[in-house]
């Protein structure tokens, strides 16, 4: 069994900001990715930024500069700043994580969601 425990959303003005947590637990041996997903009303889930095992970082293009990923391998926790937030950026977001279990078995899990809201 394995979980994702996102914390951090809600709501915020304009040009405000939000710290996202992901804490993954189980019978976890490694996890060689992490990451932050979002989705919109209406719209296809899209990544928003991913971090592997090595620290090496991968945002989607229009969130470069205002969003910063980072992860503690030792807590198995990956963070997500978001800065200058404006409305566009309302979805709920998903949190991401490529792992190994103690079995030896491989997948991708997903937390259940945390919704932020860009709003005045």
């Amino acid at each position: 069994q394995v979980q994702l425990v996102e914390s951090g959303g809600g709501l915020v003005t304009p040009g405000g900001s939000l710290r996202l947590s992901c804490a993954a637990s189980g019978n976890i041996a490694g996890i060689y990715r992490m990451g932050w997903y979002r989705q919109a009303p209406g719209k296809q889930r899209d990544l928003v930024a991913a971090i592997i095992s090595g620290g090496s970082t991968n945002y989607a293009d229009s969130l470069k500069g205002r969003f910063t990923i980072s992860r503690d391998n030792a807590k198995n926790t990956v963070y997500l700043q978001m800065n200058s937030l404006n409305p566009e950026d309302t979805a709920v977001y998903y949190c991401n994580a490529g792992l190994t279990l103690l079995s030896g078995f491989t997948s991708d899990y997903w937390g259940q969601g945390t919704q932020v809201t860009v709003s005045s």
